[in-house]
């Protein structure tokens, strides 16, 4: 007698409508895929360039004849509005087309300089697919996110087992099919279902790369689990992430751009804006123009809804506990308040005068709040956006180009985007990821190929050297004259 497989019910975070079931993998379940995607990983590396080229745009022309199919799935699932899943979208196959094109230039073995001491040898550099990547999804971005190591992984010769996140497994469901409807020859991507017991069993059932998105707090369970095998891991955890606005800034054209960087998804990205710093001369300007447009958005599940409800059920306590310590702490609110937050609807709330030992500006909220904070200049705006544990990424506001190219190159960061928010996404040679508590590693651009392969490195002897000096045959004047030549090589540099 076999035990029935426990289900997943993925549901409507507001209506509760249920979406999908879906049979929870055990630890045996995991195994087994991952012995399975073996089989699939030799044939896949064994394709050429072109074949797996070929391949991939034949997925990113399914995903795209059936886009609305998506949009639909995750519009229920996850409760995003339709056209914010267009453009979730829209960016995960950008980045599946580049991969795809990119991946032999980037990774295919290349002739290296050989230097004096080597000048015998003819040396190449090519780059290795690892085999098996996990890759854990996450729930706010549940195309884009994952899709920024699936579509690099499989470029690079690996084949994936992904893990959707819990609370977005018919979108990982739907997206692990169009790989299978688009490459029928074999699975080189499998779904394993469930929450945080199917990530660990993952962690551990021999991947060869893990790559997770979520917390800080899982990414580090996630990074011990897959130390006790040396599984690398890419981690990316989330941020606090800053927007500088300096004196001289379009008070106007910032003020549009952060209000979608922070309320967009219900404020629920790992690079949305929580934090600003606006120079003291322009503060009282932006957080007009800010609060006048927060004041237009409409909130829910509707069409025509600039944001719908929270996805987790716990995340309403978070962010009320992120305003009222504001508040406690003598923070003003601009526009909104703990009455925003109504169960998983939370309208906007932007607050000011908060000060920076706050909840409000240390911890990621996710939720669709803003704290705009008055400073003397753009370095102190620097100061405070680097003092924080997250690196991710900034935005910064201005009309002086050079000072705000100088002052992006001081951000302890991954990513700038500079009069504008969340771009550097939409460049697909560009590497994402963040420092400190935000992760480690890098997906997206030939950075993020290179992330999912290994370094393979051949010499070859060109012509025999009359005197070896890798040999215990070597005379005894060949280490003096090496010396003396690098004397004069290296000796004139002062």
């Amino acid at each position: 007698m076999t035990t029935a497989p426990s289900l997943l019910e993925s549901r409507s975070p507001l209506s509760g409508e249920l979406v999908g079931s879906f049979a929870i993998s055990d630890d045996e379940d995991v195994h087994r895929v991952v012995d399975q995607a073996r089989i699939a990983a030799r044939w896949w590396a064994d394709l050429d360039w072109v074949g797996r080229r070929q391949r991939l745009l034949k997925v990113a022309a399914h995903i795209s004849r059936h886009a609305e199919e998506l949009v639909d799935v995750v519009h229920r699932e996850v409760c995003k509005p339709r056209d914010d899943a267009r453009l979730e979208i829209a960016l995960s196959l950008e980045h599946l087309r580049w991969a795809a094109l990119r991946a032999e230039s980037t990774l295919a073995r290349r002739r290296v300089r050989r230097g004096l001491l080597a000048i015998h040898q003819r040396a190449s550099l090519g780059y290795e697919p690892l085999g098996v990547v996990g890759v854990i999804g996450p729930w706010n971005y549940p195309v884009f996110t994952p899709m920024g190591s699936i579509a690099y992984a499989l470029a690079a010769g690996n084949v994936v087992v992904f893990k959707p996140s819990e609370w977005a497994t018919a979108t990982g469901n739907w997206l692990v099919n169009a790989f299978c409807a688009a490459i029928p020859e074999q699975p080189i991507v499998q779904a394993v279902f469930g929450g945080g017991a199917v990530g660990s069993s993952l962690c551990g059932a021999g991947v060869d790369l893990l790559s997770f998105t979520g917390s800080a707090a899982t990414g580090r369970r996630v990074m011990a689990a897959c130390a006790s095998t040396l599984t690398p891991v890419i981690l990316e955890c989330g941020g606090k992430d800053a927007a500088l606005v300096d004196a001289d800034a379009d008070v106007e054209r910032a003020a549009e751009a952060i209000v979608f960087g922070a309320f967009s998804n219900a404020g629920q990205t790992c690079v949305g804006v929580e934090r600003v710093y606006a120079h003291r001369e322009i503060f009282d300007d932006l957080l007009e123009a800010v609060t006048r447009r927060v004041a237009s958005l409409e909130v829910g599940t509707h069409g025509g809804a600039d944001y719908g409800p929270l996805t987790l059920p716990q995340q309403s306590d978070i962010v009320s506990a992120h305003i009222q310590d504001a508040l406690d702490r003598g923070g003003t609110a601009a526009y909104g308040g703990l009455h925003s937050v109504e169960g998983r609807v939370v309208s906007p709330v932007v607050l000011t005068d908060v000060p920076e030992e706050s909840l409000a500006m240390r911890v990621e909220t996710f939720g669709p709040t803003i704290v705009i904070n008055a400073v003397r200049d753009l370095d102190e705006g620097i100061d405070r956006a680097n003092a924080s544990g997250y690196g991710l990424a900034a935005s910064i506001f201005g009309a002086n180009r050079a000072r705000l190219r100088h002052a992006a190159g001081r951000l302890r960061v991954g990513m700038v985007s500079i009069n504008s928010w969340v771009m550097y996404a939409g460049v697909p040679g560009l590497p994402w990821g963040g420092v400190g508590e935000s992760g480690m590693g890098r997906i997206h651009g030939a950075d993020g190929l290179r992330s999912f392969t290994r370094p393979h490195a051949i010499v070859e002897q060109a012509f025999a050297l009359p005197v070896s000096p890798v040999s215990f045959q070597r005379p005894d004047w060949l280490g003096t004259v090496l010396m003396k030549t690098m004397k004069i090589r290296h000796g004139g540099w002062r």
